[in-house]
């Protein structure tokens, strides 16, 4: 918690800070990475930094982060870093990353606000940050440890083994592990960082949601080439599909992830859309191969058929479960007869819904914040439902 002589300077600046938060986490990237640009090798991926996304999450959890301990002075948000903490040990971040990362975050803040930070202002605001950081280097400790590995083992090669086109713009490969290593089997929901070397010679990572039940040798994830008018194209996405072929090894993490499912006896409702299939996916996966009892509905929304990427290994997994049913939207239902696919965005309005479930979602951020808001509108606690963001979390509902 905040010291009696930083909360009163925290709670009076948290206005003009957080008015200028986004200029703050912009200036500390830039000098950051002007003091540290052996950052961008390996740990940062440079086209979040490129359309905004990363200095967006930083600027939206520091402010998150100190109006709790405002609000709650007696309570730490431990909780609330967990989504934080697991993409970091899927980077390998190390402790004294923080230093670095302290230092050049004062740096912003006294640079965008100048003679308004005091050193009593500068203290307490240090302090905000220590909290953030040491919180997160313990959490980070654990998970490497409950894994059995340190920052810098977190990564081992594998082979591709299988690669399959399932749409136009979405290829899924599946790898085998070089080594006799022992590895871990990933939990449903969970994701690896997969590490290649671009054209320049700079290391880049990227997260992919795991689509597949572990077997012990194999792992898969699937990739959706990013092409975005007026953004950067994806690195890793197009340097996959361009030239990852079956042979070819990449650098994987172990798995992390905080939205794993919970095995219970309660109804459960998956909701995606598009790519957000694929943590989907992998827990229809794990529930089929355990060959779970338990009721499950899956709510799938798209473009049209030729877009639903793992459509066959989905319902082919929910043939597989003896209590699952599944609802497909399209925006274009040609070809979809198949699926008794609805026409239009998902509505959850007039869907049945069994009482005390528990809800997954994944998708682009419109369609997870439509959703949740639908089920907390019908009187689903908002402790029932989970979301998965892809790249920086730009949300932060679970701070709300």
């Amino acid at each position: 918690m905040l010291s009696d002589a930083a909360l009163p300077v925290v709670e009076a600046t948290l206005p003009v800070v957080g008015e200028n938060i986004q200029e703050i986490a912009s200036r500390f990237y830039q000098h950051l990475f002007e003091e540290h640009p052996e950052l961008l090798d390996g740990i940062f991926n440079r086209g979040n930094q490129a359309d905004g996304r990363q200095q967006q999450a930083l600027a939206g959890s520091v402010a998150a982060f100190a109006s709790y301990l405002v609000s709650n002075p007696t309570n730490l948000p431990d909780h609330l870093l967990s989504r934080i903490s697991h993409k970091h040990a899927s980077l390998g971040v190390q402790p004294d990353q923080y230093e670095i990362v302290a230092e050049n975050l004062m740096w912003a803040i006294g640079d965008v606000l100048g003679d308004a930070v005091t050193p009593q202002v500068a203290g307490a605001w240090g302090e905000v940050y220590w909290l953030m950081a040491n919180m997160l280097i313990n959490q980070e400790r654990g998970l490497y440890g409950a894994v059995g590995l340190t920052p810098e083992t977190v990564y081992s090669t594998w082979r591709v083994a299988e690669r399959t086109q399932e749409t136009s713009d979405t290829v899924t490969f599946v790898v085998e592990r070089v080594g006799d290593e022992e590895v871990k089997p990933s939990l449903p929901g969970q994701y690896v960082t997969a590490r290649l070397r671009m054209p320049d010679g700079v290391l880049q990572p990227r997260q992919y949601s795991l689509t597949r039940a572990d077997d012990g040798e194999h792992r898969a994830f699937a990739v959706k080439r990013v092409h975005t008018p007026g953004r950067p194209d994806g690195e890793m996405s197009n340097l996959l599909h361009d030239q990852a072929q079956v042979g070819d090894e990449i650098e994987l993490s172990a798995p992390f992830g905080d939205v794993v499912l919970e095995y219970t006896d309660r109804p459960l409702v998956l909701a995606s859309a598009g790519i957000g299939i694929t943590p989907m996916a992998g827990m229809l996966s794990h529930l089929a191969s355990a060959g779970a009892p338990r009721q499950v509905l899956f709510l799938h929304a798209d473009d049209a058929v030729d877009t639903y990427a793992l459509r066959e290994q989905v319902f082919a997994d929910l043939d597989r479960l003896p209590n699952a049913t599944a609802a497909t939207w399209l925006l274009d239902t040609d070809g979809a007869q198949g699926l008794d696919a609805q026409q239009g965005f998902m509505d959850l309005r007039e869907r049945e819904l069994a009482a005390d479930a528990q809800y997954y979602l994944c998708g682009p951020l419109p369609f997870m914040q439509s959703v949740r808001s639908a089920l907390i509108e019908r009187g689903v606690p908002a402790r029932d439902i989970q979301y998965e963001v892809f790249g920086p979390d730009l949300w932060l509902a679970d701070f709300a």
